[in-house]
């Protein structure tokens, strides 16, 4: 049974009847799943897009590729800041506030005259989701317990998979059926639900933070935390490698058909859903550390394997399979070493991991083009496979560096 969060009014516990538990928690957490799969829709399906996009305002498809590149580093840069600078703030506000200001930014990028409109649209868009995400992670997480934290968080998480599973193909489908202002108007109605399950649904609860400003930034000191966030930079780097420039990696197996590369990236997202949702059920009972290794090494094997199934569309589908549960089986797990570090700071800490998943997908784009250009598109996961390994070093460095510290928390890290 997990632990009820304090009542801040009254100091009662929260979701509790009749000394059994109630679906309430888990209530508010599905809406933040539902509010993560609304945002990362955003996200993953501009690049769906981008034709309409650039025909609509008269710009090239490079051009207009830069509004998934603004909206990625917009996140990985306000996420922390913003992280620090709302801590201390209820995490309902929090809420509230984020999926505002990224519905206000999904309305003005439907509303856009022309592309500059639309990318400055798209910040405002990305500093709300910048926002949410680790919010939503860290309500979640003090809405479940910490025996819980790990599937609470993956609920989120799992948000996010949906978005590009389901999300991004529902709404690439209606811009190529309409066009790609229709694909901003489904993406508004779903944050308008989203809003409506947060002020309704989500219950207000107590999440502790660092007093002063000096207090907030002290994780950046701690190399234990250091050693985790530079994990998930260099795990996210291998994972997007290869998913980036899937059409071209994967093209001899598609034979450039658009709907067997959108089966692929079903697959992808589907599998990846199922990945991190058990990879957090299973951070709860085994610790995260262990998922966390175990996944980064089914990613670096599924990366070594890509080379030899990129000529068939069967065979290409099996290793899509794998590839999508290792590479979001990462997610939750880091997190959840994140909070365990440093249960007070976890807003600030959440942030900063949104923060590196942000840059690892714009760093993917780059050394998967330089990729490309050396050594072609079918051998590109071999550099994601070395990458990989990196990532597992650098998770091993952050649980003996966890494990040396008195502060340690013997479950997560262990």
């Amino acid at each position: 049974m997990s632990k009820s969060v304090p009542d801040r009014k009254s100091g009662t516990p929260e979701g509790k009847t009749d000394g059994g538990e109630s679906a309430a928690p888990w209530r508010g957490v599905l809406v933040l799943a539902f509010g993560a799969f609304a945002i990362g829709t955003d996200e993953f399906v501009l690049a769906g897009v981008l034709p309409e996009l650039s025909d609509s305002l008269s710009v090239s498809i490079t051009t207009a590729g830069q509004v998934v590149t603004v909206f990625a580093l917009t996140c990985a840069v306000m996420a922390p800041i913003l992280g620090t600078l709302t801590a201390a703030w209820p995490r309902h506000k929090v809420l509230k506030l984020s999926v505002l200001v990224y519905l206000l930014g999904v309305v003005g990028t439907g509303l856009a005259p022309s592309f500059p409109v639309v990318l400055a649209a798209q910040v405002v868009a990305a500093v709300g989701a910048g926002l949410y995400i680790p919010a939503a992670s860290v309500t979640a997480s003090a809405l479940m317990g910490p025996e819980r934290r790990g599937r609470a968080i993956a609920a989120v998480t799992t948000g996010l998979t949906a978005a590009t599973a389901l999300g991004a193909p529902i709404g690439t489908v209606v811009g190529s059926v309409l066009d790609w202002r229709a694909t901003m108007w489904f993406i508004a109605l779903l944050t308008v639900l989203s809003l409506f399950g947060v002020f309704t649904l989500v219950p207000a609860v107590v999440v502790g933070a660092p007093g002063g400003l000096r207090r907030r930034l002290a994780p950046l000191g701690d190399r234990r935390a250091v050693a985790v966030l530079a994990a998930t930079l260099v795990a996210f780097t291998a994972a997007y490698i290869v998913y980036t420039y899937m059409a071209e990696v994967f093209a001899p197996a598609t034979g450039g058909d658009g709907r067997k590369l959108a089966i692929l990236m079903f697959a992808f997202g589907l599998t990846g859903m199922v990945g991190n949702y058990y990879a957090g059920t299973l951070a709860d009972r085994f610790g995260a550390r262990l998922v966390v290794g175990g996944a980064v090494v089914l990613l670096a094997l599924s990366l070594l394997v890509v080379p030899l199934a990129t000529g068939s569309f069967a065979a290409a589908a099996v290793v899509i399979v794998v590839y999508g549960v290792a590479a979001w089986g990462i997610t939750a797990p880091q997190q959840s070493r994140l909070i365990a570090l440093s249960p007070e700071s976890a807003p600030l800490l959440i942030s900063l991991n949104a923060a590196f998943l942000y840059l690892a997908i714009a760093l993917s784009g780059v050394i998967g083009a330089v990729g490309i250009n050396t050594i072609g598109a079918r051998n590109i996961s071999l550099v994601g496979a070395a990458v990989a390994v990196l990532a597992l070093g650098l998770s091993e460095l952050g649980h003996r560096l966890a494990k040396s510290s008195p502060a340690q928390t013997a479950k997560v890290t262990a």
